[in-house]
């Protein structure tokens, strides 16, 4: 992903000394940037009585485009100075950040900065301005971890914007729960869902050249561990079928992609996409959803652009008593196994055989996010949890032996009969790590209720 880019603008009043501003207003920015932020910055403003500073500073931040812009105040500040920098960017993300005074021997110095911040807040809020205020109090470090989630969570809602989800078929299964509705979505989140029809990968797929075939499933029968032995072209369908999607991918700039599963490449196409989904994963980077899930492959891009992980979809199999045992009937990414990716040739119920990843998953403290909507609103649940290898289980309907397939065990953190209410989808997206304060700064920025 491309860096954070932030504009940037520090306070301080005219009366107080201007190197100390610049100073505080410096160190700030250096921080900023050794996180990896892109900063536009402008010098600090003061509340000049001719409103130079003010001029000066709107103008050199209108000459670029940012993510979010940072209020560095530094100083007491006279509230209106700091309103006619900014209302010009009052669609953007803001972050308001009061600094602290410094010790010098014996003696501690302030510039009254958190006069200046607690002067703004309420006003800020009550005029409609989207912000975080965040502060560095007295004699502790500044608060980075705050201030690069909700950095990051800006950078997601502009990715967002300009997202694009490619989607083979529509409603597998006639499922109610994976639609959506195309002005909400890209009115209140921003990706565009472009349907594509199967039939047009149909006819690429046979126009493919065999060299080309047979080379991408060479390296793939060398690259993945086999349980056994495939049939002969069950790896080539496979390949044809992702090197079709590759072109419809690269040709419109999908950032994730769903395919018609069950009612398309099984029963059609004779073989389970599971391969085909693994090979979009490696070779193009994407996140990949089954089941035309729409609101999957949305969450999916929220995860993937506050984390930087692929966000992989796991499926509920079982509630516990503690916690859920999930699994995927398919494929998991090879960002998530634990050790080699373990592909097993096998078929389930009347679908012809397909490549079936059975890799072990790995474990630790994991997040779970879903996004849904209703009317033109949008709500997300969030979760978090440990997560196990679970004990041995599987799956009725596999041609026996039945398979071990992906899963994991995960003692949940909110209680069973609060989860059970607030349970929005048989798929979840799930994120090493603790994600809920990235979640949460990214559901404010873009008005979605967390539950």
């Amino acid at each position: 992903m491309r860096k954070i880019r932030a504009g940037f603008v520090g306070f301080g009043e005219v009366n107080t000394p201007r190197d100390i501003i610049a100073r505080k207003c410096g160190e700030a920015r250096r921080l900023l940037a050794e996180q990896g932020i892109e900063l536009l910055c402008t010098e600090p403003v003061s509340d000049d009585a001719a409103g130079a500073d003010v001029a000066r500073a709107r103008e050199e931040l209108g000459r670029g485009d940012f993510d979010l812009l940072i209020l560095c105040v530094a100083g007491w500040i006279p509230s209106h100075a700091v309103i006619n920098v900014i209302e010009p960017f009052k669609h953007k993300p803001i972050l308001m950040w009061g600094l602290s005074g410094w010790t010098e021997g014996d003696r501690f110095i302030t510039t009254a900065d958190q006069a200046g911040t607690a002067a703004l807040r309420k006003p800020m809020e009550d005029m409609g301005y989207l912000f975080k205020f965040v502060v560095t109090c007295k004699g502790k470090p500044a608060p980075v971890e705050k201030i690069m989630n909700f950095a990051r969570a800006a950078r997601a809602a502009s990715l967002l914007k300009e997202a694009r989800i490619g989607m083979m078929g529509y409603r597998d299964m006639r499922l109610y729960g994976t639609l959506y509705d195309g002005v909400s979505l890209k009115a209140r989140i921003g990706p565009e869902i472009e349907h594509f029809e199967m039939l047009e990968m149909v006819q690429i797929m046979e126009q493919l050249d065999p060299r080309e075939v047979a080379a991408l499933a060479q390296e793939v029968k060398k690259r993945w561990t086999f349980t056994k032995t495939p049939r002969p072209a069950t790896v080539e369908n496979a390949v044809k079928l992702y090197l079709a999607l590759r072109r419809r991918i690269r040709s419109r700039g999908y950032d994730a992609l769903s395919l018609i599963d069950v009612d398309g490449v099984k029963k059609l196409l004779g073989f389970a996409p599971a391969g085909v989904f693994m090979l979009v994963h490696e070779e193009e980077n994407i996140p990949t959803i089954p089941e035309n899930d729409a609101m999957g492959a949305v969450t999916q891009l929220m995860v993937r652009y506050l984390t930087g992980q692929i966000g992989a979809y796991m499926e509920f199999y079982e509630f516990l008593e503690d916690g859920v045992l999930m699994g995927v009937p398919d494929y998991v990414p090879s960002e998530v196994v634990d050790g080699p990716v373990t592909v097993m040739p096998a078929a389930f119920g009347q679908f012809g055989e397909g490549l079936l990843n059975v890799s072990k998953v790995k474990t630790g403290r994991v997040t779970l996010a879903r996004l849904t909507y209703h009317g033109d609103g949008y709500a997300m649940h969030v979760v978090t949890g440990n997560a196990t290898t679970p004990p041995h289980w599987e799956e009725a309907g596999w041609t026996p032996p039945a398979p071990q397939l992906p899963g994991l065990q995960i003692s949940l953190d909110e209680p069973m009969e609060v989860f059970t209410q607030k349970v929005l989808s048989q798929h979840y997206i799930l994120s090493y790590g603790d994600a809920t304060g990235l979640l949460a700064d990214l559901c404010r920025l873009l008005g979605v209720l967390n539950v």
